[in-house]
């Protein structure tokens, strides 16, 4: 029931927010009464802090499954992951959307639990894009002058500025621009 919950909420938070949606609204969609959401959860905070770490060990897994594609160099697979940020994040379908995008900038100065575990979440995606960068160097498919880290955080960040912009401009052009300059950025264009 907690798992339904959670996902239930993820579509519609990934649509709305999190300030404009009311427990009730989250509780009759997933058809589960009032009093069973406290059974679950303490808090309103407390439920978005769980529903971001559901969401960042979900990603984590996907962000794995590109990562360690077997038959690919590391810059294949880094490609590969990119290119799928940009159909999943420029479509019109919110059930996909990227939960730190969306929430970011509006929990990080309300809520210190919830921005910690957005912290905690994203540091790990730019630690595991920086071993995929550093494996690109060891496996000779991107340039030996690479810093993993720098590239790896410098990658992550262009990404997530790519995709707000493209919730501004209702396009994918910023996120086309974020694939090219991904290409430049390790060495591939």
């Amino acid at each position: 029931m907690r798992s339904h919950i959670l996902e239930t909420a993820q579509e519609i938070i990934s649509s709305k927010g999190f300030s404009a949606v009311g427990l009730s609204e989250i509780l009759k969609a997933a058809g589960v009464p009032k009093g069973s959401f406290y059974h679950y959860f303490g808090s309103k905070e407390g439920f978005g802090e769980e529903l971001l770490k559901n969401y960042f060990s979900s990603y984590h897994a996907t962000l794995e499954s590109f990562l360690s594609r077997p038959g690919l160099t590391s810059a294949q697979q880094l490609i590969s992951y990119f290119e799928a940020w940009l159909e999943t994040q420029s479509s019109c379908d919110l059930t996909g959307k990227c939960l730190a995008v969306k929430l970011a900038a509006e929990v990080s100065d309300l809520s210190e639990p919830m921005r910690v575990v957005l912290l905690t979440g994203t540091n790990q995606v730019i630690q595991r894009l920086t071993q995929a960068v550093a494996d690109g160097i060891f496996d000779e498919s991107l340039p030996a002058h690479l810093n993993a880290e720098i590239t790896a955080s410098t990658l992550y960040q262009l990404w997530l500025g790519a995709s707000l912009r493209a919730k501004i401009t209702r396009d994918r052009v910023p996120m086309e621009h974020a694939l090219k300059a991904t290409h430049g950025l390790l060495g591939l264009s």
